[in-house]
């Protein structure tokens, strides 16, 4: 009896530390599906997951023009619904810092590494960002937009980076 109640206590642990992973082990990543703006191309795949203090990021992007480079951003809020992406607000910046280079002490929470396409179009890149978070919280991303834009960002100009139209979004969800 004694021998049937441990094995039945381990089942029961092993049942309920499997429910928490399925209920909480997704909290850890996220994922945005760009979609092109009218009269653009651009389309693909992001996902995020959370790294301690910092967010790993992997983006397959189509659609561009051969041999180019845009600005990639997170935007205010989850809205791609004007043609323009408009709706998605400015980059996503708590306080006042400036926009800047994404390693600079000081830029926007939004400011991330242009995307440079190659020959085919295709940019694929893979980064780690600080200061945003895909768990719950102010420095969230999940729930607001990822937009690419026509123009590279040159990190400097206020308050976009001079990066151009808006050519492509998505909404950040978790995965």
């Amino acid at each position: 009896m004694k021998r049937l109640r441990f094995w039945l206590a381990a089942l029961m642990s092993l049942l309920l530390l499997g429910g928490c992973a399925i209920l909480f082990g997704g909290k850890d990543k996220a994922i945005a599906t760009i979609a092109p703006m009218p009269g653009h191309r651009v389309k693909g795949t992001v996902w995020l997951e959370q790294r301690g203090e910092r967010v790993m990021v992997i983006a397959d992007v189509q659609g561009l023009p051969p041999d180019s480079e845009h600005g990639f951003h997170v935007h205010e809020r989850g809205d791609c619904s004007a043609s323009d992406a408009v709706s998605a607000g400015g980059h996503f910046n708590l306080g006042v810092q400036p926009h800047g280079h994404y390693s600079a002490p000081s830029h926007h929470m939004g400011d991330l590494p242009n995307l440079k396409a190659d020959s085919r179009g295709i940019a694929k890149v893979s980064f780690e960002a600080e200061g945003i978070s895909v768990w719950p919280g102010p420095r969230s991303i999940v729930g607001r937009a990822l937009v690419v834009t026509s123009d590279p960002d040159d990190y400097r100009s206020q308050p976009d980076g001079n990066s151009g139209q808006r050519i492509g979004c998505g909404v950040i969800g978790l995965q």
